[in-house]
């Protein structure tokens, strides 16, 4: 997980579906991030600076894994090693969409560097959090399939 800025709520969700389904669950950050105790949930902390955690999760990351991230583009990277990128609000990309989100953050940052204010995301609502907790079940599901 790509947890600098990942919202408590969703890792919380993470959290118990760890325990529950006995995955490795790994929150890497440039910061401490406070964990429950658990054989299954562990944190990695890497140095201040530009895509410091990115990199550290690309350099982990192996072909199946499940990476949580709203970073557009540490999630191309992670459909281009052959892993799953979802989104904290739901959004399972894929290799269909990636390339059109890439586009519209690109378009996003032009526009805010040339002193247009865009404004943030909305907050996270209930039907993000279910749509983030449907997608993380099937994904697990599929994993433990596959074991």
């Amino acid at each position: 997980m790509d947890a600098d800025a990942c919202p408590v709520v969703i890792k919380s969700i993470l959290f118990k579906a760890a325990e529950r389904t006995h995955v490795q669950t790994t929150l890497v950050a440039n910061q401490p991030i406070h964990v429950p105790r658990s054989p299954y949930i562990k944190t990695i902390q890497v140095g201040s600076g530009f895509d410091v955690a990115d990199q550290e999760i690309v350099k982990r990351l192996s072909a199946g894994d499940l990476v949580i991230t709203a970073d557009i583009p540490l999630a191309a990277e992670v459909i281009e090693k052959g892993a799953n990128a979802l989104n904290p609000r739901g959004e399972l990309y894929s290799e269909d969409t990636i390339k059109a989100r890439l586009n519209v953050r690109d378009f996003m940052d032009t526009l805010r560097a040339s002193g247009i204010q865009t404004g943030g995301p909305p907050a996270l609502s209930q039907t993000d959090r279910k749509n983030f907790s449907n997608h993380l079940d099937q994904l697990l599901t599929k994993h433990m399939r596959n074991q």
